[in-house]
C-alpha cells in the first residue's frame, strides 16, 4: 500500500532544495567565471546539486515525485522572474541610484529567458526518466551507472538547448558548441565526484522510509545467486 506523501520522510527537505539550488544557480549565473582554461556561469558551481537531488528524488520516491518537483521548480523560477520583472518596471526612489545595476544583474532578455526555461525543463525530466529506465534495467542495482548516466543524457540535453536557443545565429557555431561541451563536461564531473556521496544519501534516505538500499539489494543478489 502506498503511503500519503506526508508520511514520507525528507521529501520536503529534498523538495525545497531542488528547487532553492535551481533558483540560486539562475540568480547567479549572471556572472562569468575564468576557472583555468574554461570560461564558464557561476550557476554552474552550484546547478549540478539539482541534478543529484533529482536523483535522490526518483531513485527514493519514484519518477512521479522528481517529475512533480521538476514542474513545481518550473513554476517557482516563473513566479520569480515575473516579480523581478515587475520590481524593474516600477518606478526607483528619487535618491535610489542602483536602477541601471539591478537592470544589469537581474534584468532577463526574453531569449535567454526562453532557452533556461526549455532547458531545465526538458534536461532535469529527461534526467529523471533516464533515472526510472535505467534501474528497472539493472534491477535496483549500481547506483553509480544510473547516477553518471542519467547525468550525461539530461545534462548533454540541457546544456546544448540553452546554448543553441540562446546563442545560435548571434555567434559562431564552435563558440556556443565548445561552450556546451564544457559546460557538460564539467557538470558530468561534477556528478561523478561527488557519487560516494549520492550513495550514502539514498541509503541512509531509503533506511528512513523503510526502504531497500543499494547495499541491501546487493546483499539479496548474492544470496540469491547461491
Amino acid at each position: 500500500m502506498k503511503r500519503a506523501l506526508n508520511q514520507v520522510k525528507y521529501l520536503e527537505f529534498f523538495s525545497i532544495g531542488f528547487i532553492v539550488t535551481m533558483l540560486v544557480a539562475n540568480i547567479i549565473a549572471v556572472k562569468m567565471l575564468q576557472i583555468g582554461p574554461f570560461t564558464i556561469p557561476a550557476g554552474t558551481i552550484i546547478f549540478p546539486i539539482s541534478y543529484i537531488i533529482n536523483d535522490v528524488l526518483t531513485e527514493v520516491f519514484g519518477y512521479k515525485i522528481a517529475r512533480r518537483v521538476v514542474w513545481m521548480g518550473f513554476f517557482s523560477n516563473l513566479f520569480l522572474v515575473v516579480v523581478v520583472y515587475i520590481a524593474q518596471i516600477l518606478p526607483p526612489a528619487p535618491f535610489w541610484d542602483g536602477q541601471q545595476a539591478f537592470e544589469r544583474i537581474l534584468g532577463f532578455t526574453p531569449r535567454i529567458l526562453a532557452a533556461s526555461f526549455l532547458a531545465y525543463l526538458v534536461g532535469s525530466l529527461v534526467n529523471a526518466k533516464v533515472m526510472e529506465v535505467m534501474k528497472i534495467l539493472t534491477n535496483e542495482r549500481y547506483l553509480w551507472s544510473r547516477t553518471i548516466g542519467s547525468t550525461l543524457v539530461g545534462e548533454g540535453i540541457d546544456s546544448f538547448i540553452f546554448m543553441a536557443v540562446a546563442f545560435a545565429g548571434t555567434i559562431p557555431a564552435q563558440n556556443w558548441l565548445k561552450s556546451a561541451f564544457t559546460i557538460w563536461f564539467l557538470k558530468t564531473l561534477y556528478e561523478t565526484l561527488v557519487t560516494p556521496l549520492t550513495y550514502i544519501v539514498v541509503n541512509r534516505v531509503k533506511k528512513a522510509n523503510n526502504l531497500k538500499s543499494q547495499k541491501d539489494t546487493l546483499s539479496k543478489k548474492k544470496k540469491d545467486e547461491r
